[in-house]
């Protein structure tokens, strides 16, 4: 999993003003991550090894006697699970094979789905034209674009309800000196662990969600992946949401997932 040196971590709390039990805290409240990123986002440091891993938009390549979901909503991720890194998530994704994910980023879907191809099934790309009731029709094919996975963390959502956190913050006489300190540290936390300056507006699998409204991963519900609209069509303003329980993801019963799209 991803991981921060200790050393290192103190040393930037430091820099920011946050003591070393307060920094101890807010780690201790996140979860890995990997962001799917174009080639310009990868940081330097991981350029020379780097894989491709997912593709945005296009058409779907699907196995025989299997067509396109029921809803005709269009393909926005395809990830080819055996390029993820090993070890780092803390949900369970398959070893190989492909997931699909249709659902609607302009507007809140009426369909959605997550299906998996497993690797060595024979497939066949699938047309965006079809007809239905007589007519002619065209599902709305977004840009592919390649994305590279690099690991990260994500902080949760209640991350200063710690006693040390709650005593920094209330202990602020200057009123936000604090917690402009301890916003600060977030942010460089996150990028150290992604190696550079972490994505605000790209694809995530696992961790934390970083919704625009209410977080969807509560309750027993865990992240699968978050969608920024425009990290899959540079036109659309939303944050795309898919959740489920650890069960199901681990078991690869993705009907079980819910979406949720915030504007």
């Amino acid at each position: 999993m991803t991981s921060i040196d200790e050393a290192r971590l103190l040393e930037t709390a430091a820099a920011y003003g946050v003591p070393g039990p307060v920094a101890r805290e807010l780690l201790a409240e996140c979860r890995p991550c990997l962001y799917l990123v174009e080639e310009k986002e990868v940081p330097e440091s991981l350029r020379e090894h780097m894989r491709p891993a997912a593709r945005t938009g296009g058409l779907p390549a699907l196995p025989d006697g299997v067509d396109w979901p029921e809803g005709r909503e269009p393909l926005v991720l395809s990830v080819d699970c055996a390029a993820l890194p090993r070890d780092v998530l803390d949900i369970e994704m398959p070893a190989d094979g492909h997931l699909l994910v249709f659902t609607e980023i302009s507007y809140p879907p009426e369909s959605s789905m997550v299906l998996h191809v497993p690797a060595g099934v024979p497939t066949t790309e699938r047309p965006a034209a079809y007809e239905f009731r007589g007519e002619a029709w065209e599902t709305k094919v977004h840009e592919p674009r390649t994305l590279y996975p690099v690991p990260g963390l994500s902080i949760a959502h209640d991350r200063e309800g710690g006693p040390h956190t709650s005593a920094f913050l209330d202990g602020d006489s200057d009123g936000d000196g604090n917690e402009g300190a301890l916003d600060g540290f977030e942010e460089a936390v996150l990028d150290l662990a992604f190696g550079g300056h972490h994505p605000g507006v790209c694809v995530q699998i696992g961790g934390f969600s970083d919704p625009w409204d209410m977080a969807p991963d509560e309750g027993g519900l865990v992240l699968f992946a978050q969608l920024a609209g425009q990290a899959v069509d540079y036109t659309v303003c939303t944050m795309n949401l898919i959740v489920g329980t650890r069960e199901d993801i681990a078991a690869g019963r993705y009907a079980g997932l819910r979406y949720e799209q915030q504007t």
